[in-house]
């Protein structure tokens, strides 16, 4: 008679966040898939059921341009560097500034709106609010293709530098949209006063941002101190002095960098500090 004895080994694994200053890029890598998958959904969610699908994403910034143009540009009589069409002045701010409050809207809410997922399965989280700001660059790209027949339009000669100016000033603009996007999605898990904070927030940062004037408008000290701490003014300036050919503030974009480079570490470090909870509370 023989006896068989099976012997069985409990293996246990324990899932928790990577360091709270790290990106996980090892296992972001192992998850590539889900950047394509999560992108793709949000966009085809955000143009579902619209007569003009993704046109929307040009027409959005291209109406903004004609209504700050007219206001701004002809009734206030806001001047341009280097008398730059007032057009090609502030649609080149509209480009950035797009990226930054779709992304930072976008990425805010992603969190809670991904809630179902969150409670099923694992995945790194980091997934969901940079698959958001992945749909902001998207719009991006679409509303790039009006911004060079405006240029061609107007017949208006573009700095050679735009080859590392422009790659420069989005990288600028998505450190500072990744950063205040993850911490304001991992906060708006906790608290959901924020969702109604959010919308509020990026329109004061709208005219806190040189978007519909030159930064050189700015005498005052307290508001070059509080432009110096806006990210997005040393973006949206390096890639405007390719069109204006204007000098470029390097001070100004310099501080940029770091300030963008700040709220990216930041915001990491607090999704990462209070990711392990987003399951409980979504």
């Amino acid at each position: 008679m023989i006896n068989f004895v099976f012997s069985t080994q409990i293996m246990e694994y324990e899932i928790r966040p990577a360091s709270k200053i790290s990106l996980g890029l090892k296992e972001l890598w192992e998850f590539r898939e889900l950047f394509y998958f999560f992108t793709w959904r949000d966009i085809k969610v955000k143009y579902k059921q619209t007569i003009l699908g993704i046109l929307w994403a040009i027409l959005q910034p291209f109406m903004l341009m004609l209504v700050f143009t007219m206001f701004f540009g002809q009734a206030l009589g806001v001047h341009t560097d280097n008398n730059t069409p007032y057009p090609i002045f502030v649609y080149s701010g509209l480009l950035l500034w797009n990226i930054f409050s779709s992304g930072l809207a976008n990425a805010s809410n992603s969190m809670v709106s991904n809630s179902g997922i969150i409670k099923k399965i694992y995945f790194p989280r980091l997934i969901i609010p940079m698959s958001a700001i992945l749909v902001a660059l998207f719009d991006f790209l679409m509303a790039l293709v009006v911004y060079i027949v405006i240029l061609i339009y107007y017949g208006q000669a573009v700095n050679p530098n735009i080859i590392i100016y422009l790659p420069l000033s989005i990288f600028i603009t998505i450190l500072a949209t990744f950063g205040l996007g993850t911490w304001l999605s991992a906060i708006n898990v906790k608290y959901r006063d924020f969702r109604y904070v959010i919308p509020f927030l990026i329109q004061i940062l709208l005219f806190l941002t040189p978007v519909i004037y030159p930064v050189s408008i700015i005498k005052f000290k307290w508001a070059q101190t509080i432009l110096m701490l806006n990210p997005m003014a040393g973006a949206i300036d390096l890639l405007r002095s390719s069109v204006t050919h204007s000098a470029v503030n390097l001070q100004l974009v310099m501080t940029s960098l770091c300030v963008s480079i700040l709220l990216f570490f930041a915001g990491l470090f607090y999704f990462r500090k209070t990711e392990y909870y987003f399951a409980d509370l979504s």
